[in-house]
Formats: C-alpha cells, structure tokens, sequence
C-alpha cells in the first residue's frame, strides 16, 4: 500500500486529524510517509494549511501542497473565483506517484468528499484515486446521519473499482448518543469494509509528543496501530 487516498464523508468530520494519526502510526512502525495536500481552500498564503498541521502533529513527513486558493470553498469554485488554474486529478496522481519514489507510504488528503469538483471539467478525488488505482480510506462522522453518508461514498467507490481499505470515525466523544452507540455497528455493514479506527474527538489539540505516543491506539494494524474493533464495539456499543 505505498499510496492511501483519505476522504471524509463531507467536511469537518476529522479528516486531516486521521491523516496525522495515520502518518504517526506508520512513522512509528519505521515507514518514510510523505502527505500530498491536493488543494487547500479558505487559507490566506502566510497561514499553515492541513499538511502543514499533519506535519506538526504527525513529525517527520514530506508535506506537499499542490495549490492554495483564498476561500473556503469546493476547489473548482475557489479557483474560478480567485482567476487561479485549478488542480486536475492528472496532477495529483502525478505528484502521488512521484512521491512513491522516494517514500514507503504517501498519503492523498483530499477537499471535502469524494466528488467535490477540483476543476471546471468536474474531476475529483475519486479521479486521482482511480488513476492512481491506490486504495481509499474513508472518514466518516459519529453521529445521526453518517449512515447514508458512508453508504453513498461506499457506492461510488465500488461503482469505479476502487478499494476502500475501511472506515474510521473522526472524532468520538467522551459520551456518546445512542445513535453514535449504533453506528459503530452499522458503520462497516453499509460500507461493506471494516472499521479500522476511531479517534477521540479533540486530539487535535494534544501536543505533538502526546498525539505521536497515542495515535496507533486509535487505529487498527491495518493502519500500523494496536486499536481493537470488537474490543471498542463491546466496549461502547449498546
């Protein structure tokens, strides 16, 4: 698996946290990582972006980021607005595969979900992931409503080819509601893939050391951690 596609089910649902947490996790089982931004939105230029915040939580990875567009908007919009060329899904296969030379695991994060729009052709993450033919992981909220979500974006992927390696919930809270109780059990069966993490909600704001020490125990060996399924589904769900 030297390239792993991240998506999330829409956004502020943890992706760009699970993507340190992976980066950690394969950091301390010995792995180069390298993680390829494909387009940050609503970041001024003097600001740091997802990879930057990868890196500092994550520690030594390559951060790349193909292009950064001022507002907080689907990168085609955002790049059409500001009379910028938009990122197409050709270049970020290519950054990806270039990256793959010289790292053991490159990370694509992309904007948003799996078909937000990168260009005015319509291209999008699942694009880059299907030339790429490199796996997708998919991130996915706690709560009401993550269900169809997951499904849809589950859909898509088995309607190109592409594999999703599994599922991790974003943020999990210290008490959560039955219906996030549920989807731990449900989560897997509309994907049709496993759950492979889930990570505390907040642990973005851990210190960089903490967040390095904890990040495998939030993530199964799939993902290079020692977080345990069924021991988290007895121990949380109804």
């Amino acid at each position: 698996m030297p390239i792993l596609v991240i998506t999330g089910t829409g956004t502020e649902v943890g992706k760009t946290v699970t993507t340190a947490a992976v980066a950690a996790s394969a950091l301390a089982a010995g792995r180069s990582v390298a993680v390829l931004k494909a387009a940050q939105t609503g970041v001024r230029p003097d600001e740091r972006g997802d990879a930057d915040e990868v890196a500092r939580l994550a520690g030594a990875v390559t951060a790349t980021e193909l292009a950064r567009f001022p507002e907080p908007l689907a990168p085609a919009t955002a790049a059409r607005r500001a009379g910028m060329t938009p990122v197409r899904p050709q270049e970020i296969a290519e950054a990806a595969a270039k990256l793959a030379a010289g790292h053991d695991l490159v990370l694509v994060e992309g904007a948003g979900g799996l078909l937000v729009h990168f260009d005015e052709a319509g291209g999008t993450l699942a694009d880059a992931a299907e030339l790429l033919r490199a796996p997708v992981l998919v991130v996915a909220s706690a709560g009401l409503g993550t269900l169809n979500t997951t499904e849809l974006t589950a859909r898509e992927l088995r309607c190109r080819g592409l594999e999703l390696l599994g599922v991790v919930i974003g943020g999990w809270p210290d008490s959560p509601d039955l219906a996030m109780r549920c989807n731990i059990t449900d989560l897997p069966d509309v994907a049709g893939a496993p759950l492979l993490g889930a990570l505390p909600m907040g642990v973005g704001a851990l210190s960089p050391a903490d967040f390095r020490t904890a990040a495998p125990s939030w993530l199964a060996a799939r993902l290079d951690g020692t977080w345990d399924a069924e021991e988290f589904r007895g121990r949380e769900a109804p």
